[in-house]
């Protein structure tokens, strides 16, 4: 059974990025459909699957992670506008009998992710 997954790491500090705001969406003709919001845990998780199952299809979906707000809320001076501020991840699912994790690297100042296993 297929399913997607995600983290946070915050590079900045060394930890997980723990109580990030992320929103998923499924991109339907160019429109955004909201899925699911959510915070991550303790560990820089969101609790459970983004999507399993018969919920994960084959299309393009789009990752949205309050970096800014995070950092701020951490006490971080940052300047604005934020250089890195609400990161929007495009992806596509091909094979939703697969696992698709798609972890975020954020600091301030960059972010990087991968589709990790």
């Amino acid at each position: 059974m297929g399913k997607l997954t995600t983290h946070v790491l915050d590079t900045a500090h060394g930890c997980p990025a723990a109580g990030m705001r992320i929103e998923l969406f499924r991109m339907d003709d160019g429109q955004a459909v909201l899925l699911r919001q959510l915070s991550t845990n303790a560990d820089g998780r969101v609790d459970g699957a983004l999507l399993e199952g018969d919920e994960l299809v084959a299309a393009a979906y789009r990752l949205v992670f309050e970096a800014g707000d995070y950092f701020a809320a951490r006490g971080l001076a940052l300047p604005e506008p934020r250089f890195v501020d609400r990161v929007a991840l495009d992806f596509g699912i091909a094979q939703p009998g697969q696992h698709y994790h798609v972890p975020l690297l954020v600091s301030p100042w960059s972010w990087s992710t991968y589709r990790g296993s």
